[in-house]
């Protein structure tokens, strides 16, 4: 059974409430005399949280006295003319005088940190916080009102479902308040939800799953069917319910902090997704190139060396404040994918990132081995650059993707494509830098964007130099002079038109000496962003695809063709490719040496 309280203070109904002596669910402790569960509802002995007013989570979250109430004036009907034990309109009544709030939410706007922002808190002591008419209205009221304000609107839920006493009446409001979210969305107004214990039923099926960044509160009950619903299903499972904890490993919240934490959580993130003024190229140091860069095969060496920083690494030195986001919101969390909210010198932006973490492949990070669920991350994480127009940056380091049969169960294929698109649909600025080891399409996911950087010792290779020595020579052991060939080096591809830029890195490497490679990452990256930002999205968008119709169209020069990268290592591809059709009774295939149609051309009829 939930209990609540609130502290002995006079209302806003003028009825004094005195604090109700209760047992901590969590360890059952007597609370009475408790003077943390006096302060914000938590148990002293156990830091088990219970549920508290919204003046509380107002007090608690906000500036002080920053909170103006609006939209109070909504009340709810009796459409249905209810009454069980007792008519609806006597339920209403006590609630209103038993809790000292006109309603199960309350609106307006208020501050964070000095930022201001729009927002509706519930409060479980009226009706359980279930949602009918006035809630539904008061939400939607407050959603539009942050739509046309352009300013970020926060949920604070502590809820049941939807209100029986008021029927389909209160069981279509979550359709109202997702749409009003869906308006957020299309509008580009970030959607912050705090889930307070406890979190169930409608409103957790509708405006609080709408969160583009979601926080529970620790030890919060939350899920859709609440411990009641679930015992008249009696479905036999063996738990009754989750809490905070299973969606966090679930990948359906990007956080489970404290109640005493939340605040400064809430304050960092409404700081990084509001959009900030990018840089002045002209402005910046002038770019630095490396002394000098090596080819070939110690190239591929450096870039899997064991010591080199890895993503997070870079993301923790080169953000002011970063603040990670969890999940594909499908179920998992793959910690080989690596994202969230940052600050790149002045400027606000999203951040993703293959992490190899301890570069073992049997470890947490499968060695940068992104699976389905991190590819979903990823593009959840790209979408949302683009709806909020925050720069995007990623950073490229992975042998390719976990390809295993249950990953291609998953929709390993379907997933790298969604991120391929939704990089080809961003209208904000976007810039990628490999850091090591850019393997195939598993890589290719992340690096479309505005610019393209690599640091000096990085390699990217349409697969590994071990797979296309056994492909075309059927000998692993010829992998180095496969690497050369292929020109994987960051020098070949910045030579072939493929990379922006290249990012000079310490004498030794970037393992050699982390700091410094990250100093240098953030002055190239500080620059690449700056010179992304220029034009409009729509033509960053037509300058990326254009640029992708150019490639290979060229021969010779700068754009080498594959038969002259192998001579270099005494073979032609097209023989080779013909010696092994030969052995399998095949027929060697023509070498296409016509350029590829320029962009509305139609490719020429042979």
């Amino acid at each position: 059974m939930q209990r609540f309280f609130r502290s002995g203070s006079e209302n806003t109904e003028g009825i004094e409430v005195t604090p109700r002596p209760v047992q901590c669910r969590g360890c059952g402790v007597d609370l009475t005399n408790d003077a943390e569960f006096e302060r914000i509802g938590l148990c002293g002995a156990c830091g088990h949280p219970e549920p508290i007013s919204a003046a509380q989570w107002i007090d608690l979250l906000f500036d002080r006295d920053s909170f103006d109430e609006r939209f109070s004036g909504v009340r709810s009907p009796d459409p249905l003319e209810f009454s069980d034990s007792r008519p609806y309109k006597e339920r209403l009544e006590e609630a209103r005088e038993s809790s000292g709030e006109r309603e199960a939410v309350s609106t307006g706007t208020a501050t964070v940190g000095g930022r201001p922002v729009v927002v509706a808190v519930s409060d479980f002591r009226f009706i359980g916080g279930s949602m009918g008419f006035a809630v539904g209205e008061r939400v939607a009221f407050a959603m539009d009102e942050a739509r046309k304000a352009k300013l970020p609107f926060v949920a604070v839920t502590s809820s049941g479902g939807a209100r029986m006493q008021e029927g389909m009446v209160a069981l279509l409001q979550m359709a109202k308040t997702a749409a009003a979210a869906q308006r957020l969305h299309e509008a580009g107004v970030p959607i912050l939800t705090v889930l307070a214990d406890p979190t169930t039923g409608g409103v957790f099926a509708s405006y609080a799953s709408q969160g583009d960044v979601i926080i529970a509160e620790r030890h919060a009950l939350i899920g859709f069917a609440g411990p009641r619903v679930r015992a008249v299903h009696d479905d036999g499972e063996e738990r009754e319910t989750l809490y905070a904890e299973d969606l966090l490993a679930g990948g359906l919240v990007d956080a489970v902090l404290p109640r005493e934490a939340l605040r400064d959580q809430l304050t960092r993130v409404v700081a990084l997704v509001q959009p900030s003024t990018p840089p002045d190229v002209d402005l910046l140091p002038p770019a630095v190139e490396p002394r000098s860069v090596e080819r070939g095969w110690p190239v591929v060496e450096r870039a899997r060396d064991a010591g080199r920083p890895t993503a997070m690494r870079y993301i923790e030195s080169l953000c002011a404040d970063f603040v990670p986001l969890l999940g594909d919101r499908s179920g998992a969390d793959d910690p080989a994918l690596v994202g969230g909210l940052g600050r790149i010198g002045d400027t606000n932006v999203v951040v993703v990132g293959q992490e190899r973490g301890d570069r073992t492949p049997d470890g947490a990070h499968r060695d940068g081995r992104v699976s389905p669920a991190g590819y979903r991350k990823a593009r959840r994480l790209i979408e949302l650059a683009d709806r909020l127009q925050l720069p995007l940056v990623t950073f490229v380091d992975t042998p390719g993707a976990h390809d295993g049969v249950g990953d291609e169960e998953r929709g390993l294929a379907g997933t790298i494509s969604d991120c391929l698109a939704a990089l080809a649909a961003l209208t904000t600025p976007s810039v990628s830098v490999v850091i090591g080891e850019g393997g195939s399409g598993g890589a290719l996911a992340l690096t479309v964007a505005d610019r393209m950087l690599m640091q000096q010792n990085a390699i990217f290779a349409v697969t590994s130099p071990e797979g296309a020595a056994a492909i075309l020579f059927r000998d692993r052991e010829r992998a180095p002079e496969v690497a050369e060939a292929l020109g994987v080096a960051a020098a070949d591809l910045l030579e072939l038109g493929v990379v922006h830029a290249l990012v000079p890195e310490p004498v030794g490497g970037a393992q050699a000496d982390p700091g410094g490679a990250a100093r240098m990452l953030e002055s190239a990256l500080r620059r690449a962003l700056a010179e992304a930002s220029r034009g409009r999205g729509s033509q960053r968008r037509r300058r990326r695809e254009e640029r992708l119709r150019r490639l290979g169209r060229e021969r010779g020069g700068v754009l080498r063709s594959a038969a002259g990268l192998l001579a270099g290592a005494g073979r032609a591809v097209t023989s080779t490719l013909a010696r092994v059709r030969r052995s399998d009774g095949g027929e060697p295939e023509p070498d296409d040496t016509e350029a590829a149609p320029a962009p509305g051309e139609a490719p020429t009829s042979r």
